[in-house]
């Protein structure tokens, strides 16, 4: 009997230090930090506006499909396509905006007279 006991307890114990370990496991696991963290490609405002771009004649290809299939009615359809046209084209007017922008430091405006030799000629 009392060897019995002494079984059940050494069960228990082994079960208690099992759990013991997963949820220490599972702690670390989840709170564990590295040194260095793998960043994803940095996002500029031009990227995510080609990815909108992108987004948005998807979602015109779609709403003409279920214009065509018949899921949709004429007044929510033209009302539909009107929202989706006119975020296109505030993105593709960003897009340019942007664009012209880069174009402009690309050239490397200055004001006329200024030399880039600091004035030596």
């Amino acid at each position: 009997m009392i060897f019995a006991l002494f079984v059940i307890g050494q069960e228990t114990a082994f079960a208690l230090f099992g759990c013991a370990l997963f949820a220490a496991s599972l702690f670390v696991y989840v709170f564990y930090q590295p040194d260095e963290v793998e960043a994803g490609e940095e996002k500029t405002r031009y990227l995510y506006l080609q990815e909108r771009k992108e987004a948005t004649y998807e979602n015109l290809r779609d709403l003409n499909f279920e214009y065509k299939a018949g899921k949709l009615s004429e007044q929510d359809y033209a009302i539909q396509r009107t929202s989706l046209e006119d975020e296109a084209a505030a993105i593709l007017a960003e897009m340019e905006q942007i664009e012209k922008a880069r174009a402009t430091v690309r050239k490397g405006t200055r004001p006329a007279g200024v030399r880039t030799n600091g004035g030596r000629a």
